[in-house]
Formats: structure tokens, sequence, C-alpha cells
């Protein structure tokens, strides 16, 4: 139970990134998803109720960021909880939480390629835009990680001076909605809000997913995880506040960019440039760091057949998993075409607060010597996630459900026709 994973399938990725790369790309996955796009449908759900839907999914993030990152020092290869589910719990757990996480982060990089295309361009241009933006940052993803890391910090920068824009704005000027009264506040409309904004700090365990490319893996996985966690909660407090103050409950569940609407408070032309040319860095951070992400934990599937063992070739060269990283860009595109950025973050909380369950379960059973926080933090985290799913919007759960079945009877089929005996025909 506590062997290290094979990490020979394929080929071994090479460990380039730092403490501070890794804490970039946390950053990134999470500064896009949050701000730009979870915000609205959390007032919908719990209109001023939202700070405190923040507040309880940041507290089940950092019980499940606990867990990851005793889990990622005791397990350092690519994959994250897939393999800590397989070497914990078994097989099928393993698979439940690599096909979670694959599905639901192939919705939330389509997300975010529409947030990016929404703040940049005109509401004609943003499916085509959108697609290609998915198409180059893919290929940036396949010519090496540390291009990933460099970029995703860059990209992390211009949107922190945007949101420092947005929180002067919000907090000194209002608009007539502001007035207004948001939708009621109930306890289900809380906890629905939480399963929104989880999503947004779904990307603090992305370096997990990357594990078999950190230097010092055992230290700079976790201080990264814990490091991004905590930056991006402070970050999220000092934006909802001016949010709410700026537009009000129901102005903030009724507009499609949130802090586009902050910026047009002021009256001025040069913060809404500020505020779309931040968004769309943050968006690209995040859908850079996820297409990384999405892609390793394909790799190690496909290292254990999970998926097709053609997606465990890593690049000679550039040593990343490029025909994973380039499947997972074509489905991304797809999802783009056919998809809207609201039903998208649903389905997405939904798959990744399953691939968040078996993580806590997973940190449980770890015994005493590779435990660093505790059980107590996995076990809440654990009934956190089951709650946050529970209350998630009905279509969202239901196609969350066909799409987990879909997975589960793909590996069935594919165990039973690797037991059946060979025919006598088939024996050479």
């Amino acid at each position: 139970m506590t062997a290290a994973p094979r990490q020979d399938r394929g080929g071994a990725l090479a460990r380039r990134l730092t403490l501070g790369d890794a804490i970039s790309i946390g950053l990134g996955s999470m500064i896009g998803a949050g701000v730009f796009a979870a915000f609205a449908p959390a007032a919908a759900a719990a209109g001023a109720g939202l700070l405190v839907g923040l507040v309880i999914a940041g507290f089940i993030a950092f019980c499940n960021a606990t867990s990851s990152a005793q889990l990622a020092a005791q397990y350092p290869t690519s994959g994250g909880t897939y393999v800590y589910g397989r070497e914990r719990l078994g097989a099928w757990a393993g698979f439940f939480a690599g096909w979670s996480f694959v599905v639901g982060k192939t919705a939330s990089s389509a997300a975010m390629a529409l947030t990016f295309a929404t703040y940049a361009v005109p509401g004609p241009w943003v499916k085509p835009v959108a697609i290609a933006a998915v198409a180059v940052l893919t290929l940036v993803n396949s010519v090496g990680v540390t291009r990933t890391a460099l970029l995703t910090r860059i990209l992390v920068a211009i949107a922190l001076v945007a949101l420092t824009v947005a929180v002067v704005i919000g907090f000194t000027h209002t608009a007539a909605s502001a007035s207004q009264p948001g939708p009621q506040v109930t306890g289900y409309g809380v906890l629905q809000s939480a399963g929104f904004l989880f999503f947004a700090f779904a990307g603090y365990a992305r370096i997990a997913t990357m594990g078999e490319e950190v230097v010092e893996p055992e230290r700079t996985i976790p201080r990264a995880i814990v490091t991004a966690l905590g930056i991006t909660l402070v970050v999220y407090a000092l934006v909802a506040v001016p949010t709410l103050h700026a537009l009000g409950a129901a102005g903030l569940a009724d507009v499609a960019a949130p802090l586009g609407a902050v910026a047009d408070t002021s009256g001025a032309a040069w913060p809404g440039v500020v505020i779309r040319i931040g968004a769309a860095a943050a968006a690209l951070g995040a859908l850079l760091a996820m297409i990384a992400g999405i892609g390793r934990t394909s790799l190690a599937m496909a290292r254990e057949s999970d998926l097709p063992r053609w997606f465990a070739a890593v690049h000679p060269r550039f040593r990343v998993p490029y025909r994973a990283e380039l499947a997972v860009g074509l489905v991304v595109c797809v999802l783009v075409a056919v998809t809207d950025m609201r039903g998208a973050i649903g389905f997405s909380s939904f798959g990744v607060l399953l691939y968040y369950l078996i993580a806590n379960a997973s940190a449980w059973t770890q015994d005493r010597a590779h435990r660093r926080y505790p059980r107590l933090l996995a076990v809440a985290g654990a009934v956190g996630c089951v709650v946050l799913v529970a209350t998630l919007p009905v279509p969202a759960i239901v196609a969350g459900i066909v799409v987990i079945a879909i997975g589960i009877g793909y590996r069935f089929v594919r165990l039973r026709v690797a037991r059946r005996p060979p025919r006598e025909e088939e024996i050479p």
C-alpha cells in the first residue's frame, strides 16, 4: 500500500519545476476561474450569502488541500489523486478519481476559454476566439513544462494588477443595482453557492498532478499547495466584498462579466480596458494550467491502461505527454463549440468534488509516518465534498452521473475483454 507507483511506462518526465513555478501554476489555475467566472452564479444562488458560501468553499478547499499535500509528498509522480486512489484504496477508486478529474477539468477548460473570449472580443467572435486560444495553449504545453510555468507567472501578474483596479473602484463607486433587493438568502442557496465557488478553488492541487516534474517533490509540493491556496483566499475575499458593494447581489447575479460591470461604475473608459486585459490574462493562465494537469492525469491513467496506452507517450525532446495534451485540446475545442459557461461550471464542480472525495478518503488511510495533518481534516473534506455535490443544480448532477457511468462502463468492458481467454483459432 505504500510502495511508490511505477513511473517508467511510456518514459519518465523531467524534474524542472521549482517552488515558485509550482505556486505560479496553482495561482494561475485558481484566480482565472474564481474571480472572473464563479461569482455571478454564486450570487444568483445565494445573493449576499455568497460571502458565507465563499468561507465554506474555502474551508473545504483547505481540507482537501491538506489531504492532497500529504499524499503528494508520499507519491511524487504524475496523476494526482488518480495515483493516490490506486495506491491507497485500489484500482477502481483510482479510476473513479482520474475519470472524474479528466471530465470535470475538461469542462473547466471550456469555461475558461469562453471566459477569456467573452472579455477579449465582441459577442459573435467569442466561440471562434475561444477555440483558437485552446489550440495555441495546447501547443505551448506541448513544447515544455518550463514554458508553461513562465507564461502562467506572467499571466497571473497581469491579472493581479487588474484585480487591484477592480477592488479600488468597487470600494469607491456603486451602480443603481446596488440598492435593489437580491436573491433570497437560504441555507440551500448558500451551499449551492459554495459548490459554484469551489470551482474557483479547484486549481490549488494542480501541481500535485505534475508531481513527476517538481524538484524535491516531498518538500516542494505541500508548500506550494498550501501557499497558493492561502494567497487565493485572500485575493477572493478582497475582490468579493467590493464587488458586492458596487453591484449589489441583484446586479452581480445578472451580469456575465461582473468585474467589467464594476469598472463601468467609474464612468471612465480606462478601468474597463484594464479589467478586460486582466480577465483575459487570468482565464488564459487557468486554461494553460488546466490543460497541463489533465494531460498529466491522462498520462498516468494510460500507463495503467485505464485510458488507451497510446496516450502514455512522452515526447523524446520536450519530455511532456504530448499525445494526451493534444487529445485534451481537441476535446475542449469541441466543448467550447457546444456549451455555455455557466453550465460548464456546474458540471466541472460535480467532477472535481468527487475527485477530492477520493483524495480525502485516501489521506485518511495514510499511516502516522506519512500524515502531516489531523485525520479530522480529511473527514471534514470528504463530508463537505458530498454535501456540495448534492446541492449543485440538478442538470449538472444528472449530466455528471451519466458521464461517470460511461467511464465506469468503459473500464468494466475493458477488464472483461482483458480477462477473456483466447479462442482456439487465436492461439498461434
